[in-house]
């Protein structure tokens, strides 16, 4: 008899594998459904071999109970050929690829429906092997080995053609499996009583189960849906492998908010009642999309190009359910989902865009209550520009193409201007103007700040010590100071070398902080703010009304001018503003500080606002920001119209 030692073995890993899959839940996808199918075919495999070795040894006069154990054995075991050969496609994401031509589909099973139909016709044409009076090869019998060379093959160059879909640690795994059953078949010719060939496939699965089947790290195990690593791989694969596929993207607007009131355990309880209606509308709708928990209340829920029509009803009903109170522990938790339905490559054109765009999207649009289409609210020159912000920056700042614009500051008691702020601008030759928001922002993260603000001071400090500027009569230019360059120990040091270098005094100079800069109680920052302060340098506190600072930190800052934000100036019209803004303006009078009120557009938001004893105006009305030369013409027009 046949030592079915090793078939034992492999029966025991293909039953515990089995267990394992559905203990991991690893039937979602696609390619968790092929892996359980091959561990499925090897158990039956395997059993088949065992049955024919003991039928061989116990039964040998049964021809037709031999043969059919033998048919049976050799046509599940090379049924694992194109088995693995499509779990590789689908777990390179590329199922659309074969099934876009049926062709592709007949070529992968070919090489097997051959050895099948000759395997079923066996018993009439002896082609394969003859069981009677012994056990005897055919003269097609090879045919079983050319069809597995051939899967083997093909497996081969798809995973090489592949490999960016996977890890070096996936690749090694799936070519080791290879080789195992090339090694298994070699000693199984070599050494016939020994039964080699199902325990390979079983060491395979194994291998594959340790590496490219891990749950653990593409589950989440609060909500039980994919995590972000797993939806980031499936959305690289996907604009790869040209794939059109629908994205059902949910963010819940007021998730932090509602983390911070309910607390952190029970806010477990709430992401898995969200993923639990998340589930049902899946379930309800056949099952078709796969749902990933990304973080801080972020959802998706992909769906194949077939089931585009799901998708927008899948949203829908998503958006009607998660407006119903969800109840935790006798709380009544009211959310708001903001729902984006994008088609890609269509509305979302690259990995990058669809990662950046889903971050937060949810505090880019207003909250209508409504499902919205990425086209609707996704600006693809915006994101190109998001995307590539540190380059362009990088690149503005190697060719000088930084501008420092001016916007002129109008006094009400003087009547006439007597200074301007100092405002970053650029210009790319291939995005155009872009904001200075996004480009303080992305300078901030990057460090390139620190660069890009000695540019803007250098230039105000070279335009101050010209000519020009005591011509025009103006007092000081004020310049902005970023939260990063705040608190930048050699700060003050810089900005007095460089005031140093163009003779500029201290006084013509004004540095600006947000509100939000002035709430950091931070040593450094205050440390710079206080030797520039005893150097004569003065300082405004910009975007006054905007931010929740502490008054008491504010206060203590060596602070000249306050200037209210634009947000306040445009609800004058109504009357608990107005109040306030009275009351403010006493207050820092009171303080014996200076008021610029920006955002000015009207004569009659000039004539309210002198009413109100400000001391400056600066907005539209008077000028958007300039360039240089055109504005100081505007102060030389408007000094001659004086």
């Amino acid at each position: 008899m046949r030592n079915i030692s090793f078939d034992v073995v492999a029966l025991l890993i293909f039953v515990l594998l089995i267990i394992s899959v559905f203990s991991r839940k690893m039937t979602v996808s696609r390619s968790n459904k092929l892996f359980l199918i091959s561990l499925l075919v090897g158990f039956i495999a395997t059993t088949f071999d065992i049955c024919r070795a003991f039928s061989e040894f116990y039964a040998p006069t049964n021809e037709a109970m031999c043969e059919t154990f033998h048919i049976g054995y050799l046509m599940f075991h090379n049924l694992q050929g194109p088995v693995y050969t499509l779990f590789i496609i689908s777990f390179m994401d590329m199922w659309h690829k074969l099934t876009q031509k049926k062709l592709y589909v007949i070529a992968v099973g070919l090489p097997w429906i051959l050895v099948a139909a000759l395997l079923l016709t066996n018993p009439f044409t002896r082609f394969m092997f003859s069981s009677a009076g012994g056990y005897a090869h055919g003269p097609l019998f090879y045919s079983l080995y050319v069809s597995a060379i051939i899967y083997f093959l093909v497996e081969t160059v798809l995973i090489f053609l592949g490999r960016k879909n996977f890890s070096r640690m996936q690749i090694v795994a799936l070519f080791s499996v290879i080789a195992l059953l090339i090694m298994a078949m070699i000693l199984h010719r070599i050494f016939n009583s020994q039964l080699l060939e199902c325990v390979a496939v079983a060491l395979g699965c194994y291998i594959l189960t340790t590496t490219v089947q891990r749950p653990e790290e593409y589950i989440d195990t609060t909500t039980g849906l994919f995590k972000l690593g797993a939806y980031a791989r499936d959305a690289k694969n996907s604009f790869r492998n040209q794939k059109h596929w629908h994205i059902v993207m949910l963010n819940i607007a007021n998730y932090d908010s509602v983390v911070r009131m309910i607390g952190f355990e029970q806010s477990n309880d709430l992401l898995k009642a969200i993923s639990e209606k998340i589930a049902f509308i899946n379930k309800s709708l056949g099952k078709k999309g796969i749902a990933y928990y990304l973080d801080t209340g972020r959802f998706r829920i992909n769906f194949p190009d077939k089931h585009k029509d799901d998708a927008e009803v899948y949203a829908n009903m998503l958006n009607t359910e998660l407006k119903k109170k969800i109840c935790l522990n006798g709380l009544d938790i009211s959310l708001i989902p903001c729902i984006v339905v994008a088609h890609c490559p269509e509305d979302i054109e690259s990995f990058k865009s669809l990662m950046s765009f889903g971050q937060d999207f949810h505090t880019k649009v207003i909250h209508s209550g409504i499902v919205l289409s990425a086209k609707e609210v996704y600006n693809p020159d915006e994101f190109k520009v998001s995307n590539n912000i540190d380059a362009i920056i990088e690149k503005a700042l190697a060719n000088n193409s930084f501008q420092v614009y001016y916007q002129p500051i109008y006094s009400i008691e003087k009547k006439k201007f007597v200074s301007a702020e100092a405002l970053l601008r650029l210009y790319d030759e291939e995005h155009g103007f872009i904001s200075p928001e996004v480009i303080i922002t992305a300078a901030e993260k990057s460090g390139a700040i620190h660069k890009i603000g000695e540019f803007v001071f250098e230039e105000v400090c070279k335009f101050i010590s010209g000519g020009e500027f005591e011509k025009l009569g103006l007092e000081y230019i004020e310049v902005n100071l970023s939260v990063a360059q705040c608190m930048h120990g050699d700060l003050a040091d810089k900005i007095l070398l460089i005031m140093q270098q163009y003779n500029v005094p201290t006084d013509k100079i004004n540095l600006e902080i947000t509100e939000t800069a002035a709430s950091f109680a931070q040593r450094v920052m205050t440390e710079n703010l206080n030797k520039l302060s005893r150097s004569g340098v003065s300082f405004s506190l910009d975007d006054y009304g905007t931010g929740y600072s502490n008054m008491k930190r504010v206060i203590s800052l060596p602070l000249k001018i306050v200037k209210l934000d634009k947000s306040l100036v445009d609800e004058q019209h109504n009357p608990k503003m107005w109040i306030l803004l009275r009351n403010t303006v006493q207050m820092l009078k009171a303080m014996n500080m200076q008021i610029v009120v920006e955002g000015i557009e009207t004569r009659e938001m000039v004539e309210l606002f002198s009413e109100l004893k400000c001391d400056f105006i600066q907005g539209y009305f008077f000028s958007k920001p300039l360039p240089k030369a055109e504005f100081v013409k505007l102060i030389e027009n408007s000094s001659e119209t004086a």
